[in-house]
């Protein structure tokens, strides 16, 4: 990583359809639409699918992960999740 700490010179952590467990409690800071500010959206352990990514402030990539059991998509920093399992690659015929 670049020593001023942008993510955005490396590649992202995670792939798009990756399996991906929070690795802390994740509360509505106010970005999450429709539910009270403070509100717990998914817990430490809580396992979910790389949707999309993005970017935060052009330093940081963003993660909407899709959890299952909710039906929530979080924005989620790379800190906060770790690889389940990754994406299955597909061969080519």
């Amino acid at each position: 990583m670049q020593s001023d700490d942008n993510e955005l010179f490396d590649e992202p952590e995670f792939d798009i359809g990756d399996k991906v467990r929070l690795r802390k409690l994740i509360k509505n800071d106010g970005t999450f639409p429709g539910r009270e500010l403070g509100v717990v959206l998914a817990k430490k352990g809580d396992i979910g699918y790389v949707a999309s990514i993005g970017t935060f402030l052009q330093r940081s990539y963003i993660y909407a992960v899709h959890f299952l059991d909710t039906g929530y998509i979080i924005g989620c920093k790379k800190k906060e999740l770790e690889l389940v399992e990754p994406v299955p690659e597909f061969e080519e015929k």
